[in-house]
């Protein structure tokens, strides 16, 4: 099912018209997560990776609220509502980096690992939105460096 995902999302995105004077159109990026989405469809389909995997322990109930009625699954929408609401007084990188490191949280990362992927990873989505497709993203409090 993914590789065929992947192959609709690459057959679709290779449909769409080139911007006259642009090396990257707007069909890369769908032909770009296509391919990848039929590369990791063959790879699960063949099973390679499988001795890579950690037998998952039974998790223990830890007694919180979050994680006895599963709330954790809100996080995702929640994150893309502030995302909606906050992004144009914060500003991209303010807002995807509150986004980066409340959503890693919610999926159990450590702080060690939280806190630098928070501050890496909007500061190159920016980069790649800014110079590659040159789509302004909302600078609000925190303008990027470039």
């Amino acid at each position: 099912m993914l590789a065929a995902l992947g192959a609709a999302a690459a057959w679709g995105g290779s449909r769409l018209p080139a911007v006259p004077g642009q090396d990257v159109g707007p069909a890369a990026f769908p032909m770009l997560i296509g391919f990848g989405l039929i590369i990791c469809g063959a790879l699960i389909a063949l099973g390679i990776g499988r001795s890579f995997e950690v037998p998952e322990e039974a998790e223990e109930n830890s007694g919180s609220f979050a994680s006895r009625w599963g709330l954790r699954v809100l996080a995702p929408p929640g994150l893309l509502l502030f995302y909606v609401l906050a992004v144009d007084a914060l500003g991209f990188l303010l807002t995807g980096g509150i986004i980066v490191f409340l959503g890693a949280i919610a999926l159990r990362a450590s702080w060690r690992l939280a806190l630098p992927l928070a501050i890496v990873a909007p500061l190159l989505v920016h980069l790649a939105f800014y110079k590659l497709l040159r789509v302004p993203l909302p600078d609000g409090i925190l303008g990027a460096p470039w």
